[in-house]
Parts: C-alpha cells; structure tokens; sequence
C-alpha cells in the first residue's frame, strides 16, 4: 500500500467529509478566539513524521491530516491545489487564504495549537507568514548523507540530483532561520539520540506542549519498514548503505557548500 494513504481513496473522502462535519459544528461552539499556528518546516526524510506523532500526542494539539503522511497538502481540496508537479518552485501561486480556510475545517479549533506539516512549506514560509498570524515554526534538518540516500531509496532519485535537492532545502532553511521570527531548530540527530533535552528545547519554545509523550511507539515510516517503533535514530543505517563512490558523488557537490553545512554543524566524510 502507499504509504501516502493508508486508506483507499473512497474511504479517505468519507473520512475526510465526516471529520470536517464533526470540526465545524465543534468549532463553531468551541473554536477559541486566538489559536497558535505551528508549523514543521522540514525537508523531506527528516524526521517531520515522526516529530508531528510526538506533537499531536499532546491534549493541547489538533494536527490537520492524522493520516497517511499527516500532511495538510494531502487533504482532498489541498492536494490539488499544493501537491502539483511545480510544489517545490518557490514562486509558486498560492492562495493561501484559500488554504487557510480549507485547514480551519480539519483543524479542531477548540485545542490551542494547530499543527501543519507539508514539506513544501519549507520554500514559502514567508508567504505563509503573512497570512497565519501568531504562528511558530520548528525547522528540522538532518545528516546530508542519511537524507539523500533516504530520497535515493524511496525515489530512486539520482545521487547527484539527490544531492543538489538537499543542497536547495538546507538554503531554504536557512533563510527561513533568518528571515522568520519564532523559529526552533532541531535535527534529527538530536531529537532522535536525546529525545529528553529535545522535549526540554520544545517545551521551552512552546510551554502548552510539555505533555508530550516521547516514549510511544510511533507509526512513522522508516527503512526497516516496521509499523511501530520508539525514537530511533536510522542515520547509520542509511549512511552504511551507501557505497564508496556514492560517497565520493555527495562529496563532489558538499565540498562546494562548506559554508552551508558549517551553519547546521554537518561535515563531511
């Protein structure tokens, strides 16, 4: 099965139809008057999952999609809209009032956090700034050689145009780093290796998520392919994997972005 979708697409629209049904006649009772806006800003294979399950076990937290990727782009009217051929052109047209609106029928607006998490977000963070009032951002990165054999694997993407991508999304998170105010960045090295601290770092960004539960089993995809599992970090499994001249590919490009990497405190091999 797709891990997109895991119902079909009848039973998905019926789901989705009656989740919107049973939102707007909660909202419209208890919908409080300011909610805060969250946003995972992360490229993919980095972690957004898993971090977006740890999040949404809080009570104080309605996440707009809980199936499937959890991603807002996935919903029946956004996916048209938002999951296009063009979705990672940063110029991209986007009503994102339009979007707004569509996000606000699967929200429950009766919790204080409403979380989103499409990766595409990444490149147009600003524009979603100016319409998401009281909003925060946690912005995820992760090791360059895990995260692109990650994208090699699911996609079988070349390792060279792998590469150049998580070249473009480590810039697009850095702009949003300095460019965004209430930005948290976490990697996924240390919110898989130290998941106390990173829970510690969390709460401190954001002090209504100190229920978080970091010691579920979570239903985050992975390469083991393992329905459950706790907070585990996959990087060296993925890193293992790749071969010696895949290596020397990566390197040929991440050479050229020192200065890049420097800024996230990732080297190279």
């Amino acid at each position: 099965m797709n891990y997109v979708n895991k119902l079909d697409s009848k039973k998905r629209k019926i789901y989705f139809f009656a989740l919107s049904k049973k939102n707007s006649i909660k909202n419209f009772f208890f919908a409080k008057n300011k909610n805060q806006y969250l946003f995972i800003l992360s490229p993919p294979f980095c972690g957004s999952t898993l971090l977006t399950e740890i999040l949404s076990s809080s009570k104080n937290v309605s996440c707009n999609n809980n199936i499937g990727l959890k991603e807002g782009q996935h919903l029946p009217e956004t996916h048209k809209l938002l999951f296009t051929e063009d979705r990672w052109d940063p110029n991209k047209e986007i009503d994102w009032d339009i979007i707004k609106n569509i996000w606000h029928k699967y929200w429950d607006r009766s919790k204080e956090i409403l979380l989103e998490k499409s990766p595409p977000n990444i490149c147009r963070a600003e524009n979603i700034n100016q319409v998401f009032e009281n909003s925060k951002y946690i912005c995820l990165t992760r090791n360059p050689y895990a995260q692109i054999q990650s994208n090699i694997r699911r996609y079988q993407t070349d390792i060279l145009d792998a590469t150049k991508k998580y070249i473009t999304y480590l810039n697009f998170q850095k702009d949003n780093l300095e460019k965004l105010e209430n930005t948290l960045l976490i990697s996924y090295e240390e919110l898989t290796d130290n998941p106390i601290q990173t829970k510690e770092k969390i709460v401190g960004f954001l002090a209504e998520l100190n229920d978080i539960n970091i010691n579920l089993k979570f239903n985050a995809h992975n390469m083991l392919e393992k329905k459950e599992m706790g907070i585990t970090n996959l990087n060296q499994k993925s890193i293992d994997s790749l071969s010696n001249d895949q290596i020397q590919s990566i390197n040929s490009i991440l050479e050229k972005e020192k200065d890049l990497l420097d800024f996230f405190n990732y080297t190279i091999k």
